[in-house]
């Protein structure tokens, strides 16, 4: 009996585990069956290393140290600690995990900070030795379970080094009035000692997919930009992630490993010859074109040293970047890992997290010093915001998961929301899809860097090009069109039971006369042109109809059609001729 259940649970854990680790193959990342894996992942930013401009506090509080200076200034060490508690409780749990992989992701890049694991060497008792903290260990401990639960792969990113590894102190809690993880042995010393903690941890799991070495360092070793950008042999870089490949090594020998170049992962000059046989490229991507050419760099070094690579980190773009950067990465089998899941009025995010009058009071003291608020109302603000962190106070942002996944594979569109008829259709409620397909517009991406072109001017409800502001009319679900711009159009998938006759009011605001829309379906128009006039301003709202539109019955995409722009659309409501 007892070798039946033996065998039972030895059959039970290859039929668990019958994927195998995560390892190269050539130019591919393979799973144990051999079979190609395309990972498609989310980084949990903010987690475990705040960044100031997902908390909104970029402009005065950039690192993490920054942020929880001026919150302990505010409250005191004692609430601030009782904060962070609640922060890291709810900012990612089982359910958050459960509904990544609902979603269509695969795998997850967890950006560590270091600290949530070994002291700081100031703060170690003794030089050279190494406290270990369980908080940083219980938390991942805890998402691997989630992780494994979904077959999801995690990704251990070392996101803050011992130190910091970049002059871009937001990304690494960076503190320069201290030595650099470059200018201090040890710091070098811990950080290699943590990633063997991290290896003899999790070196039998198969749900770790990689190790992800070193985040976005950017440093000057040898030449003038302080990021890194033109090093041409980065020879501390490689030496470092070496020494610590070896040290991986020696207790583990399963797992993949991920290396970056300097210049935020991306110069990878003197970095090859590859010193190991289970390793892969990471390279991150923000904020310029979607063609072969931005990433010919990574193609060639895939090629030549016969090497995976792997789109560690992109994101903070709009959903016609997100579909274009994700269709080129799987048409040339890379996979991907977007950034990041959460951040307070996340418009180019999966979710978003709701900032409350109470927390903007705090951000308007911090940025000006007036009007300080008390201990009392201080705490109330910032626990509210840990709990707005929780799945179930979230806004999901289905546009951009819809961009992510379908958007990638179809060029159908879909209903935002059903739009029974007769009945309003909100202007903001155009269908899911592609720009050209679901809607046109003509500012649909930040492909420069240097320029920042805004997608959405109004930056809200939605992520693509269409431009939504908030609305003041008092009939609204909160958000109109804006800046709408000649040769513009919205599409609105609607059923109808037969074939019917509506009037449609057009619900606008206007500074200027001389507007003009149309409907039209895919053989047409189907409404005359009208001629939108001012409304006296754009708070001002205002109804013009268009007579005797026929739609047909079953499944009708009616196009808003604005042949002249230069007004706001609130909504659309289509009513029986005799009403």
């Amino acid at each position: 009996m007892k070798k039946i259940v033996l065998l039972f649970l030895i059959s039970l854990s290859v039929s668990s585990f019958g994927q195998g680790f995560l390892h190269r193959n050539g130019q591919k990342i393979v799973d144990g069956n051999g079979q190609n894996v395309v990972l498609r992942g989310l980084g949990l930013g903010g987690w475990m290393v705040q960044e100031g401009y997902m908390l909104q506090t970029g402009s005065f509080a950039g690192s993490q140290r920054a942020i929880k200076l001026k919150i302990t200034d505010l409250i005191g060490a004692k609430n601030t600690e009782k904060f962070y508690d609640a922060y890291k409780a709810n900012g990612i749990t089982k359910r958050d995990i459960d509904s990544l992989a609902a979603w269509g992701f695969n795998s997850i890049r967890l950006p560590m900070h270091y600290n949530l694991y070994t002291l700081p060497i100031e703060k170690e008792t003794v030089s050279g030795q190494n406290t270990w903290l369980e908080e940083g260990f219980k938390m991942t401990d805890d998402l691997l379970k989630w992780c494994a639960a979904n077959k999801i792969y995690l990704i251990l990113d070392l996101h803050a080094t011992p130190g910091g590894q970049g002059k871009d102190a937001n990304i690494s809690d960076y503190d320069d009035s201290k030595p650099s993880l470059w200018e201090s042995t040890a710091n070098q010393d811990k950080m290699v000692a943590l990633w063997e903690k991290l290896a003899l941890r999790y070196k039998d799991n198969p749900w770790i997919g990689a190790y992800d070495i070193i985040n976005e360092p950017n440093w000057n070793f040898t030449g003038t930009n302080q990021n890194g950008c033109d090093e041409k042999s980065n020879a501390p870089l490689r030496a470092l992630q070496l020494r610590i490949t070896k040290t991986i090594r020696e207790v583990d020998t399963n797992h993949l490993i991920f290396i970056e170049g300097n210049c935020w992962g991306n110069n990878y000059n003197g970095m090859f010859p590859l010193w190991d046989d289970n390793m892969a490229l990471s390279f991150h991507k923000y904020w310029n074109d979607n063609d072969a050419a931005s990433i010919q760099n990574m193609l060639n070094f895939r090629t030549q040293y016969n090497v995976p690579i792997w789109l560690g980190e992109s994101g903070e773009n709009s959903n016609v970047w997100f579909k274009e950067a994700i269709a080129l990465m799987e048409s040339n089998t890379i996979g991907w890992a977007f950034w990041p899941m959460k951040k307070i009025e996340n418009l180019a995010g999966v979710t978003s997290v709701t900032k409350t009058p109470e927390y903007e009071q705090l951000l308007q003291y911090w940025a000006t010093g007036e009007k300080k608020p008390t201990v009392a109302f201080a705490k109330k603000a910032l626990m509210q915001i840990a709990e707005n962190y929780k799945m179930k106070k979230l806004t999901i942002r289905y546009d951009v998961i819809d961009a992510m996944f379908r958007q990638v594979q179809t060029t159908d569109t879909k209903k935002y929301k059903n739009h029974p008829l007769p009945g309003k259709i909100f202007a903001t409620e155009y269908d899911l899809g592609q720009n050209g397909f679901a809607y046109f517009d003509k500012d649909v991406a930040n492909y420069d860097g240097t320029k920042f072109t805004k997608w959405n001017k109004g930056g809200a409800m939605r992520n693509d090009g269409v431009d939504i502001e908030s609305c003041t009319d008092k009939n609204t679900n909160g958000f109109h069109v804006a800046f709408i711009e000649n040769g513009e159009w919205l599409q609105y998938t609607v059923e109808v039971k037969a074939k019917t006759t509506f009037d449609v009011a057009i619900r606008y605001s206007s500074e200027v006369a001389g507007g003009k829309l149309f409907l039209k379906d895919e053989n047409g128009p189907i409404s005359e042109t009208i001629t939108v006039p001012s409304s006296g301003g754009k708070n001002n709202w205002q109804t013009i109809t268009l007579k005797n539109v026929v739609l047909k019955q079953g499944t009708n995409k009616i196009r808003v059609y604005f042949e002249k722009g230069n007004f706001n659309l609130n909504f659309l409501e289509f009513k029986k001729p005799s009403e």
